[in-house]
């Protein structure tokens, strides 16, 4: 065999073993699945917390500013009554011990019966009263999708619902949303 041929022969089984590389590659390619089958589809429901404010209107009593600090008309009112009373009793000297302690015991319980008129006096406001409630609500965030992929089961999570398949790219599945048809 001559020095060309042997050449020949060398670059032509080369070439050969180069193809045939090709050719499994590109076959094995071929054969690897383009899709995942779906078998389950389950909603990912996230809590959102919205805070708001509520407000009411509440009425609201206050204590009445009091007019007569030391309660003068009700101790002078009762004093003067008591006294009446006490002159109405007795005779000579006690009648005057009598109208003196009617006075004083009179004037004592007019003091008290304005105080406690004084207590009872009340002024009602509205008054708006607020506060913060927060408000719970689900929103959807996504998808838990069960596929089956050359006979193995597994789970992925998508931003969009998929349908009965799912593609696969270089062996994995592809959760990247589909591109929306254009109008």
């Amino acid at each position: 065999m001559d020095k060309s041929m042997m050449k020949g022969v060398a670059v032509g089984g080369l070439a050969m073993v180069v193809i045939s590389a090709a050719s499994v590659t590109g076959y094995n390619t071929l054969m690897k699945p383009q899709v995942a089958d779906v078998v389950a589809v389950k909603e990912v429901m996230e809590t959102v917390v919205t805070p708001r404010e509520q407000c009411e209107n509440v009425a609201v009593q206050h204590q009445a500013p009091v007019k007569d600090q030391n309660r003068i008309a009700g101790t002078v009112i009762g004093g003067v009554a008591g006294g009446l009373l006490g002159s109405a009793v007795g005779g000579g000297s006690g009648k005057t011990l009598a109208t003196v302690a009617g006075a004083a015991a009179g004037g004592y319980a007019g003091n008290q019966v304005q105080k406690n008129m004084q207590r009872k006096d009340v002024t009602t406001t509205t008054e708006r009263r607020c506060k913060t409630v927060n408000e719970k609500s689900q929103k959807l965030s996504g998808y838990s999708v069960t596929y089956r992929l050359d006979g193995q089961q597994g789970t992925v999570r998508t931003s969009f619902k998929p349908g009965a398949t799912l593609p696969v790219k270089d062996g994995k599945v592809d959760t990247t949303p589909p591109a929306e048809p254009k109008s």
